[in-house]
């Protein structure tokens, strides 16, 4: 089956002028445009829209994860730009908040300004 196009992902923002410094200066998301209903950033190639509402309540899970070589390296350099890795009662994570699952995987959290849940994995293997 071939699929009907591109990926294109999804996310919301009731605080676009904090979304937009928060995905362009702290995670370093090139800007394509700041359009009415949306803030558009390119992910390798990988559409982000940001798409701005009146008002939202973030879900409880993950919605965006970013696949990552070295997540050590990309604590610290995302930490020295003011970002907080969530730490979870009951998860056995290290200093960093990396959790390393059983296949060797390691995955941190993090929120954006309204409260999306976002990752940084780094897989033990390739799919």
């Amino acid at each position: 089956m071939t699929p009907p196009g591109n990926i294109i992902a999804l996310i919301v923002t009731t605080r676009p002028d904090e979304s937009r410094e928060f995905y362009e200066q702290r995670l370093g998301l090139p800007l394509v445009v700041d359009e009415q209903f949306a803030l558009v950033f390119d992910v390798n190639g990988i559409m982000l829209r940001v798409t701005k509402l009146e008002t939202f309540s973030p879900a409880p899970f993950t919605v965006l994860g970013f696949d990552v070589a070295d997540i050590s390296s990309e604590i610290t350099r995302l930490t020295a730009k003011g970002i907080k890795f969530e730490h979870f009662v009951g998860l056995e994570q290290d200093a960093q908040g990396i959790c390393i699952f059983s296949n060797g995987t390691q995955v941190a959290w993090f929120k954006d300004p309204d409260g999306n849940m976002l990752s940084l994995t780094e897989f033990s293997q390739s799919y």
